[in-house]
């Protein structure tokens, strides 16, 4: 397919006699036309930035559209703006299929220009190119709702017919090697384009329950909502998917509420009061090796930047991000790689549990691999409990806040108290004299190693 859009590229740069770039309707590159000039103009910053990152800037594509390229149906000419790093004057010839722009080719702008049969022999291959990216969205949608199933149907019989799906839209794809990636929180429902990242050969969206500002994590630090993301019964429960893991089932459960939902009590939208339904993305990404996950961690890096903001109202990521986290706020869960597509289900508990941990830890973030996650990958993986273990429930309310962080970090610290002191800035004696305090709470000895390890559980579980 790719090799279709350079040939058509090219055909236009032929009849125009100046190299042009084919870019999607979000200004992603697809294509370029050789450049041979000895002209410093011909590439400016705004070419050269598009073809090294394959990406534009938001500024950039708003002076653009800002001259209605997005209605056009013929060549639009576009004035430099040296101030905004456009060099050059462009001419984009829009590229649409049956009334929808999907695209646009870019060329920079001379006098007297080409003639108007040049320019409508170019607008005819934009057609052309415009069929090819129509057919290429329909299969990618395709794809998203084939994944989409999977990762949201129950075990069974369900499951197994959207597999069986899912390995026909993927075609010689379905057995090659793959790493599943979660990408959370992302800001809508909208999948976007598979050439958003290199190597990916599905994407879709499904629900991912997000906590408010309340439900309150150790330290007062607002807790994650969402046990993988996906949907209603993605802490496990009854109609789990994923039996006998507490785990998100194939993607989650139902988001219709009642059995099944949320361990803390469904709504009748399959949501707690206190959580707000954001989204999360699944992408399936191909690797030429187990032993080398690059293609995955490329893919992960860029769709985390596709995330773009947090979305409103997403009081958790911004807290994530004022801990030390990204400042989009989103983070990427890797699952372990695998061949084939039949252990999907299981993959994307992997991912969805390392993307809580990422939310949850962020000195964990915001890429964290499942097999990176440490102690996560067993507590992500707990049946649902009652909110707070008994003996801790004191320790984790607000008004121990700092008591709660001192617990946290002695306890990371392998009970260390020098270290421990040294992390948190205080004196030793502050540091005694806290964990005292969190002794008589919670009634937990920390000379004993099984109190020690509840106490350390209940924490990072409350993280979660």
């Amino acid at each position: 397919m790719k090799a279709d859009y350079q040939d058509l590229v090219d055909e236009i740069s032929a009849l125009l006699g100046a190299p042009a770039t084919l870019e999607n309707r979000d200004f992603g590159l697809i294509a370029f036309g050789a450049h041979d000039s000895d002209d410093d103009t011909a590439m400016d910053p705004v070419r050269t930035r598009s073809i090294l990152t394959r990406k534009s800037t938001p500024a950039v594509r708003a002076w653009f559209e800002g001259f209605g390229i997005t209605r056009a149906t013929g060549p639009v000419r576009i004035p430099a703006a040296p101030d905004a790093g456009v060099l050059r004057g462009r001419v984009c010839l829009p590229v649409r299929h049956r009334g929808i722009v999907l695209g646009y080719v870019w060329l920079l702008d001379a006098d007297p220009g080409p003639s108007p049969d040049r320019l409508a022999a170019a607008m005819e291959v934009a057609a052309r190119i415009g069929g090819l990216l129509a057919d290429e969205e329909r299969a990618d949608a395709d794809l998203s709702r084939e994944l989409r199933a999977v990762l949201t149907a129950e075990r069974g019989w369900q499951y197994d017919m959207a597999l069986a799906a899912l390995r026909t839209a993927l075609g010689r794809d379905a057995e090659g090697l793959h790493a599943l990636l979660c990408v959370a929180p992302w800001p809508g429902p909208d999948t976007p384009s598979v050439r958003t990242a290199p190597g990916v050969a599905a994407l879709c969206t499904v629900p991912w329950p997000e906590r408010e500002a309340g439900a309150d994590g150790p330290g007062g630090a607002p807790a994650t909502g969402g046990a993988g993301g996906a949907t209603a019964e993605a802490a496990g429960g009854r109609g789990s998917g994923v039996q006998g893991t507490g785990g998100p089932p194939a993607g989650g459960a139902r988001a219709s509420g009642g059995r099944g939902s949320l361990a803390h009590g469904g709504t009748a939208h399959g949501l707690p009061a206190d959580e707000v339904a954001t989204h999360g993305l699944a992408a399936l990404v191909r690797l030429r090796s187990a032993d080398s996950p690059a293609p995955a961690l490329t893919a992960a890096t860029r769709l985390r930047d596709a995330a773009g903001g947090a979305p409103s109202g997403a009081t958790p990521t911004a807290t994530w991000a004022a801990r030390g986290g990204s400042p989009a706020g989103a983070v990427v869960g890797v699952a372990d790689p695998r061949r084939g597509v039949a252990d999907l289900a299981e993959a994307w508990r992997e991912a969805t549990s390392a993307a809580r941990t990422a939310l949850a830890q962020p000195r964990l973030g915001p890429l964290a691999r499942w097999a990176a996650i440490g102690p996560y990958r067993l507590l992500t993986a707990l049946p649902p409990a009652p909110p707070h273990d008994p003996a801790v429930r004191a320790l984790l309310a607000p008004a121990h806040t700092e008591l709660a962080r001192t617990a946290e970090a002695f306890l990371d610290n392998a009970g260390q108290a020098g270290r421990t002191a040294a992390a948190l800035g205080i004196h030793r004696q502050t540091l005694y004299y806290r964990l005292s305090r969190v002794e008589n709470l919670t009634g937990l000895d920390l000379d004993e190693g099984e109190d020690r390890l509840l106490l350390h559980m209940a924490l990072k579980a409350a993280r979660l």
